[in-house]
């Protein structure tokens, strides 16, 4: 079994797809291990995002991610970074095809309602910047 990561960004919260999307994903087979909502500051999305300081689209992304609620969540399944990536499709809205949640439901290339570690060093990383101090078996530590 694999854990990955998936942020339900701004947008998904604001157009009430939470559900929509965490239902596909357990419709998957994949099971939810650990879930919260929380509001980005600009010091966790620097530390999210910290590829991604200093390129030209950053700040957009930031003034995007930080202004609303977010939900974090663990997911975990057999091969869950690629079946997850799979189901959410390209980046861009715009582009992602139909039958993917981003092709499904995205309005742009930027509110793509959906962000996914893209490979077990990054499930690893993200996973304990959004849950830091969770024993995953089922108890805090």
């Amino acid at each position: 079994m694999e854990r990955t990561l998936i942020l339900l960004k701004p947008d998904t919260v604001e157009r009430q797809l939470v559900g929509t999307i965490l239902s596909r994903f357990e419709q998957k087979g994949l099971k939810i291990v650990a879930m919260r909502m929380l509001h980005f500051t600009s010091e966790l999305s620097q530390r999210h995002y910290a590829d991604h300081v200093g390129k030209p689209f950053y700040p957009g992304l930031e003034t995007y991610i930080t202004s609303g609620p977010v939900v974090a969540a663990i997911l975990e399944g057999a091969e869950a970074i690629t079946v997850v990536r799979r189901m959410i499709g390209p980046t861009s809205g715009i582009e992602a095809p139909s039958g993917t949640i981003r092709g499904d439901f995205a309005l742009s290339g930027q509110r793509n309602l959906v962000h996914a570690s893209d490979c077990p060093a990054a499930a690893e990383r993200e996973m304990a910047i959004f849950f830091p101090v969770a024993n995953l078996s089922g108890s805090a530590t």
